[in-house]
């Protein structure tokens, strides 16, 4: 028991850190993922940049819930 509440504190961590690196750097791997698409030197919308920044919100709130199902699992 005790151990599945670490897991979900290191998935809950993990999924906080990435979700506060997603909001600060919301441009992060587009050219990677849809960069090489457009031909000639391009940016990232205002609404990829957006949508990239909601997403990491909803990490963090998962994150928060992933933590705090592995604190429950000590009480």
């Amino acid at each position: 028991m005790i151990l599945s509440g670490i897991f979900m504190l290191m998935i809950g961590i993990g999924t906080i850190v990435f979700g506060i690196y997603v909001r600060k750097n919301p441009t992060f791997g587009w050219r990677m993922n849809e960069g090489w698409k457009v031909s000639g030197d391009s940016e990232p919308s205002q609404a990829y940049i957006d949508s990239r920044t909601f997403s990491g919100a909803v990490a963090i709130w998962i994150g928060a819930f992933f933590m705090a199902m592995g604190i429950l699992q000590f009480i």
